[in-house]
């Protein structure tokens, strides 16, 4: 092949950049001045030619004057790139197609013919800035990284764009999304937002985007109510069927990652249908552009919150943009005069106030300036390529820049670190904006919160101390979007069947559970000591139960423990004071007074049945009670055993009486009562009585009891005053019908008959009474059957000594005996 011949030939003419300046090395770019397309189906019938674009978007064409500006600042500066000179070549281009298109002609040039042997020495650039989109630098940055021609971008956010496999030459001024989604995911938890909709651009910065937000808000415990997307270029009917759904959905929060394109069609549409109470949290691609107040209903979006890249100061960029000319661009759409002039003009345009992506432009261009430069002033040997070599700066390739981009790191003017991570990925950090309407009518974004993810966890998300403004109500109260009211401390959640888990039915604890936490998913049990309290949020220590004497039962009972012992004071006082008389004499006045002291002791020993239960009264209880009743049962065993000797004394020849005399009589108490003392003292000695905390009988309170120890000696101890009751009703029943002299025998039966008939019934209800009625069922029958020893035996010759003293003669007692034909 001769010299000069061409080696490289386009197959069509490229388009020409819109803005152009030569220089040693150049730099590219792609802006969409112009953001807005016509509708149109290509049939590829034909070569599809470059689309008419519409709707000038001034935040687009700022990012290009904010290139240009560092581009030319940069070449004033001695310190960097020293005798060399930065050129740029700026498109224009909106759609994906065109874009493309644009790319392609920065890759290649716009030269039909190339007569070198080198195709890229004179066209093509050595780097590309832009796009601002996600899904046009997705388009390019594929085709162009295969020539190794590095792509910054200052607001392409998809996480798809960190994948070094498929996109080796991105890189990024801006956070990948995954951070902003995991930012706003980490919003809407601390909101309590839990039921919320999800609404996407249809594209893969928004599938990527809220793909990765519903995961993080999964992992939050967030439910999403429903997930669409939609892009600008859909036909109007898809855009209908979203709101619709938003109509009737019942979560009020909605996530909308998607680009200023798409949020304005769908605050107008939600405008035009009045749909309101709805609060829009937004994605970085518009939270803050400007043109949104241009924008019919763009009422609906004020009160929106969304995470935005920090806002930055260019000192000089103000007055540089002021003193553009509309004469510098033919291609305006308005005719100029030549007089006009942007220094006495305030518009969004020359606003340099709050700077955010334009300082990624401006960070993305001294990247690449940085770059240059230290490939340019590379040390031999000292190189990053083998063996430490150079590149050759007469020469230098896109793929020497690429190299040299990955080791970047400087500072800005303002003190901002910039640096590239191994997935060309910048550090995560935003500022929470909350849009609010101004005096001069426009929405502006407040910083409510910022959002550092370089940060430990739990301090990664701080809110600044400002009132925000929610939903386009303008109120400062805070919305609700849940699908159900938080669960209560004392109740837990249980799932709705075929629903999300933030949908879900709040019951109470079951008995013994608490939960001290606002939606519990489990109760939680109280230790064996403790118990719920009515609201089933704390566990409080178990009511002890016991007989205590300050209450109305207890009261009642020793009230009638006290009656007890008071007529059995009474009674011993009556027949002391007429112990002399023939009534006293003839009924065993020293059995009487024995069986009276005994009753006494009866009436007392249910006092120690009272009262918090200890090692000594659970002990003295039931062996005083065991005592004291044989005692008591011996006497009336020995006056019964009397009433029988003594009628067989009247009978002719007999001498039994003799046999059982006042000796015999106070010995066979003796011996009756010390076998009880016996099996009393055996009780104690082998498995004593002891205080016993009751936690079975009742879940919520503890019983305080006497346990028997040795339930064999319980039942000895009442088996054996059983037994003497027994014989002495059997003995009284036998002489119930001697002569009315003796009709003692039919009182002590009766006694006898309702002594036996309360501890029959103490049985059952001993052992079916809960709690304390138990040591109450108990006390009952002792004073039940104490009771009615005392008022059968002895109120009726109380009766005759008190109030028929005229019966109480050796006379009357001897007539009744004569009239009976009974001989003494």
């Amino acid at each position: 092949m001769r010299k000069g011949d061409s080696v490289c030939r386009l197959q069509g003419l490229a388009q020409p950049a819109e803005l152009a300046q030569d220089g040693d090395l150049v730099i590219g770019g792609i802006f969409s001045f112009r953001t807005g397309q016509d509708y149109v189906i290509n049939t590829f019938q034909t070569i599809p030619k470059v689309r008419k674009c519409k709707n000038f978007n001034f935040r687009e064409f700022k990012f290009a004057q904010a290139a240009i500006f560092a581009i030319n600042e940069i070449n004033r500066n001695p310190d960097i790139l020293p005798n060399v000179t930065l050129g740029y070549k700026i498109y224009d281009n909106c759609g994906t197609m065109d874009i493309l298109r644009a790319a392609l002609a920065l890759g290649s040039g716009v030269k039909a013919v190339v007569n070198n042997d080198n195709c890229t020495k004179t066209e093509t650039v050595q780097a590309i800035l832009g796009h601002s989109g996600s899904r046009p630098t997705i388009a390019f940055a594929q085709v162009v990284g295969r020539f190794q021609v590095p792509v910054i971008s200052h607001f392409a956010t998809c996480a798809c764009l960190s994948n070094r496999k498929e996109y080796p030459t991105f890189f990024r001024t801006i956070p990948s999304d995954y951070y902003q989604s995991r930012a706003l995911a980490k919003l809407v938890k601390h909101f309590a937002w839990t039921w919320i909709g999800a609404i996407a651009v249809d594209n893969d910065y928004g599938l990527n985007g809220i793909a990765a937000f519903i995961q993080a808000a999964q992992e939050y415990g967030v439910c999403i109510e429903y997930s669409e997307a939609f892009s600008s270029s859909d036909p109007p009917d898809r855009l209908q069927r979203i709101v619709e759904i938003i109509k009737q959905a019942t979560s009020k929060v909605i996530m909308a990652f998607m680009s200023h394109r798409e949020i304005k069609l769908l605050a107008k549409e939600l405008y035009k249908q009045n749909i309101t109470g709805l609060q829009l949290v937004g994605s970085d691609a518009w939270i803050t552009d400007h043109s949104l107040t241009d924008s019919e209903g763009y009422s609906i979006l004020v009160g929106s919150l969304g995470f935005t890249v920090s806002r930055a100061k260019i000192p000089g960029l103000g007055e540089y943009l002021r003193q553009l000319h509309p004469s510098q661009f033919p291609d305006s759409q308005k005719p100029c005069n030549g007089s006009e002039s942007l220094q006495t003009v305030e518009s969004q345009f020359t606003d340099v106030t709050e700077l955010r992506f334009t300082n990624n432009v401006y960070k993305s261009v001294y990247s690449v300036a940085h770059a240059l430069d230290n490939l340019i002033k590379c040390e031999e040997d000292k190189g990053i390529f083998s063996n430490g070599s150079c590149a050759d700066i007469k020469n230098i390739q896109p793929w020497q820049v690429l190299h040299y981009l990955n080791t970047v790191n400087f500072t800005t003017k303002e003190g901002e670190r910039v640096y590239f991570d191994s997935n060309g990925d910048s550090p995560a950090r935003y500022e929470l904006v909350n849009l609010q309407m101004t005096n001069k009518g426009t929405m502006e974004g407040a910083t409510v919160g910022i959002y550092d993810a370089s940060l430990p966890e739990s301090h990664q998300f701080i809110m600044n101390n400002i009132s925000i403004f929610w939903g386009n109500a303008q109120t400062e109260e805070l919305p609700v979007s849940v699908c159900s009211e938080s669960c209560l401390p004392g109740t837990h959640k249980v799932l709705q069947k075929g629903k999300p888990v933030c949908c879900y039915d709040c019951l109470p604890c079951p008995a013994g559970e608490i939960s001290n936490l606002t939606d519990s998913i489990h109760c939680m049990k109280c230790p064996p000591m403790y118990w719920p309290n009515k609201q089933k949020d704390a566990c409080i220590p178990k009511v002890i139960e016991f007989l205590a004497y300050n209450e109305i039962l207890g009261t009642l009972l020793v009230l009638f423990s006290l009656l007890g012992i008071f007529l059995t004071m009474i009674t011993v006082l009556v027949f002391y004071c007429h112990k002399e008389t023939p009534l006293v004499r003839a009924y065993n006045s020293e059995l009487s007074f024995l069986l009276l002291f005994s009753l006494s002791l009866c009436f007392l020993c249910s006092l120690t049945f009272i009262g918090r239960p200890s090692h000594w009264s659970c002990m003295l209880r039931h062996t005083a009670f065991g005592i004291t009743f044989v005692l008591c049962i011996s006497c009336v065993l020995g006056k019964t055993i009397v009433v029988l000797m003594a009628f067989r004394a009247t009978l002719p020849g007999s001498n039994v009486i003799k046999w059982f005399g006042p000796a015999q009589q106070r010995l066979s108490v003796l011996a009756f009562t010390f076998i009880q003392v016996v099996i009393c003292i055996l009780w104690l000695t082998i498995n004593p009585p002891f205080p016993y905390k009751n936690m079975n009988h009742y879940k919520e309170k503890i019983i305080l009891e006497c346990a028997l120890g040795s339930p064999v000696g319980f039942w000895a101890v009442l088996g054996y005053i059983g037994l003497l009751a027994v014989l002495c009703f059997f003995l009284a029943f036998l002489a119930r019908k001697l002569p009315d002299n003796f009709n003692e025998a039919k009182f002590i039966t009766f006694s006898m008959l309702i002594f036996c008939a309360v501890w029959i019934t103490f049985i059952p209800a001993y052992v079916s009474s809960p709690g304390k009625f138990t040591v109450a069922v108990e006390i009952f029958a002792i004073l039940a059957s104490s009771y009615g020893l005392l008022i059968c035996i002895f109120l009726p010759k109380s009766y005759i000594i008190l109030f028929r003293p005229e019966q109480n003669t050796k006379k009357h007692l001897m007539g009744k005996t004569s009239k009976n034909d009974i001989n003494y």
